[in-house]
């Protein structure tokens, strides 16, 4: 079966800092994707790597370790568990440039039920989206307050499809 790709690339008006404090905080999760909640299972080691993580999404529930940790930079991990694909790992990428910083969401996997790929990669692309939306929302500056200075938050990011994963893909009902 062939690879599955899906690769997201957009600007979000934060400090590369803000994203990534966020990204690495796997218990933050909850509060800016649809995720409704997190468990760790194994802490990273000394270099920060190998931290596995659950995530629970009304009846599914994700099991990734981390794998790549570069402070404001790249955070990437790998699936353990929880859907139908194989080899399936997200490279999270930022990089500061002058509208804030540009994010690239890179994820590569192969489904293991032949003629699925196309079912999970645009259940993942919409999960994706609103994972960036979040990101996008949670470090979006709020409006000023009277005689405050500051910027109204971001457009959220465009979805694609609803995808047949249920609120994993679609949101939850909490949002």
């Amino acid at each position: 079966m062939p690879p599955q790709e899906i690769d997201i690339r957009t600007t979000i008006e934060a400090l590369p800092e803000q994203i990534y404090r966020l990204l690495d905080d796997s218990s933050s999760w909850p509060t800016w994707t649809p995720i409704d909640s997190f468990e760790l299972i194994e802490p990273a080691h000394g270099d920060g790597l190998g931290e596995v993580r659950l995530f629970h999404t009304g009846r599914i529930t994700v099991r990734e370790r981390i794998v790549e940790r570069i402070p404001n930079q790249r955070l990437s991990y790998v699936l353990l568990g929880g859907l139908a694909v194989t080899q399936y790992r997200a490279d999270i990428d930022l990089e500061s440039c002058d509208a804030g910083t540009s994010v690239r969401w890179h994820t590569t996997f192969r489904p293991k039920v032949p003629g699925m790929g196309g079912v999970y990669r645009r259940a993942l692309l919409t999960a994706t989206h609103r994972f960036v939306a979040g990101l996008r929302e949670a470090t979006a500056t709020r409006p000023p307050r009277t005689g405050e200075p500051g910027n109204a938050p971001a457009p959220q990011e465009a979805e694609h499809g609803r995808g047949r994963l249920g609120r994993w893909a679609r949101g939850s009902s909490r949002r």
